[in-house]
């Protein structure tokens, strides 16, 4: 991703003074959010005192578990942000879908063992969800001007989202399409991603952070920095599935 100057950015929620994270940042914030949300997937979700209600709003029962699955799911916005931010920005498109795709590959067999403990289960990996989010964006930038061949593609690959069963669904391909078209008016994204994910309401907070982006790449320098945040992904299951085996299952 090449560096931006904060003149490139659009208007943001925030004033420029605010304007502090760089993607590298990013990218830190949205691993340690999956990391709190799949902490509490493999192991609050086992250990009874972090299903004990606290205390209810209305007719929710608030656990420490439901709390650290709330705070998690702004993750997925953020990837997506990033997702865009790498398309727009890259250098080899074609390397940066092939890495998607790679990693979406390497990423299988520990998220098959995160939900039925077996090599097989079938619902698959972000790493999917964001690699058709990629053609998505593909198919967007290079028919443009070809408005019925692009809505083809978008809708085929709607459809392979839904089949497919990645993970977020199609839901989470059109939340990509959708923070694309918005990408030079922050505010209208937040607002509109917000609409489309209202289910998911909690992921409304990743846009504070998405609008306090200054477009500066920030500290990931070089191939090593930048491969161990694809890494952390199947890295950071397979050792929350091994403690879950540990813990609770042995």
């Amino acid at each position: 991703m090449t560096t931006q100057t904060q003149q490139t950015l659009p208007p943001s929620i925030f004033p420029a003074r605010f304007q502090i994270l760089s993607g590298s940042a990013l990218k830190l914030l949205a691993c340690i959010l999956m990391l709190i949300d799949h902490t509490g997937v493999l192991i609050l979700a086992n250990w009874k005192p972090a299903l004990r209600v606290l205390f209810t709003i209305g007719s929710t029962e608030v656990t420490w578990y439901r709390i650290v699955r709330d705070i998690g799911r702004s993750a997925f916005p953020i990837f997506c942000f990033l997702l865009i931010e790498g398309f727009l920005h890259t250098r080899n498109r074609r390397k940066y879908g092939q890495n998607l795709l790679l990693f979406a590959l390497i990423s299988e067999i520990p998220w098959n063992f995160v939900f039925s403990n077996t090599w097989h289960h079938p619902t698959q990996n972000v790493f999917f969800t964001l690699f058709l989010g990629y053609l998505g964006l593909c198919a967007l930038e290079a028919l443009w001007e070809k408005p019925v061949l692009q809505l083809s593609c978008i809708v085929g690959l709607f459809g392979f989202s839904y089949i497919f069963h990645a993970d977020y669904g199609w839901h989470g391909f059109l939340l990509i399409m959708i923070m694309y078209l918005f990408r030079t008016r922050r505010i209208l994204q937040a607002l509109v991603s917000t609409l489309w994910m209202n289910y998911e309401w909690k992921m409304c907070f990743s846009f504070i952070s998405i609008n306090m982006y200054n477009g500066k790449r920030g500290f990931i320098q070089g191939k090593a920095a930048k491969y161990f945040f694809y890494l952390f992904y199947p890295v950071h299951l397979t050792i929350l599935v091994i403690l879950r085996q540990i813990l609770f299952l042995s």
